[in-house]
């Protein structure tokens, strides 16, 4: 995308099928964002010249996603001066807990914004927010959104209410 002020980082390939959810959100509230693999384990370097260059190329929020010893979004967190949102991957050992440690743990003076585990959708929400601060027409977006998480809701409990529980349920399961 051109001219992104969002970058979203994962350590790995095999983290994109979380990470797109950040990634669809950004693309549906119109935030110019770029998707990149680096590593803080397997490509220091370039991670580093990454959270170097990315405030002068116009990076405003980078959200970075990994799992295990999950390093990058604090390594990021040390070189680039804006907000960084950690977004702890769920691992097959410790179910990801040992991902949110990682992130969440941070040093005094390197804060990490840190979502749930597999939490993309969220991140991609705080970056919307955060960016939103300055931005009457994302305020605008993030009231439009909102209200309809909240009608959404409402309809759920209207349908409820109205079939009962025992067929909402069977919906449920023949739609998943």
């Amino acid at each position: 995308m051109e001219n992104p002020i969002v970058s979203v980082l994962m350590g790995s390939d095999s983290d994109l099928s979380i990470m797109r959810e950040a990634v669809e959100l950004l693309n549906e509230f119109g935030v110019p964002h770029e998707v990149l693999i680096l590593s803080a384990h397997r490509s220091p370097e370039e991670t580093t010249k990454f959270a170097k260059n990315a405030l002068e190329r116009g990076i405003k929020i980078i959200i970075a996603a990994a799992g295990g010893a999950a390093h990058l979004a604090g390594v990021i967190a040390s070189l680039f001066p804006l907000p960084v949102i950690g977004v702890p991957i769920k691992t097959s050992t410790l179910n990801g807990i040992d991902s949110l440690y990682s992130i969440v743990q941070m040093p005094p003076g390197i804060p990490v914004a840190t979502v749930g585990i597999n939490g993309a959708k969220n991140a991609g929400i705080l970056a919307v927010e955060i960016l939103a601060v300055q931005n009457k027409d994302l305020q605008n977006k993030l009231r439009d959104y909102k209200k309809k998480l909240n009608d959404d809701v409402l309809a759920k409990t209207k349908k409820l209410q109205k079939i009962g529980y025992k067929k909402y349920l069977e919906n449920l399961k023949l739609n998943h």
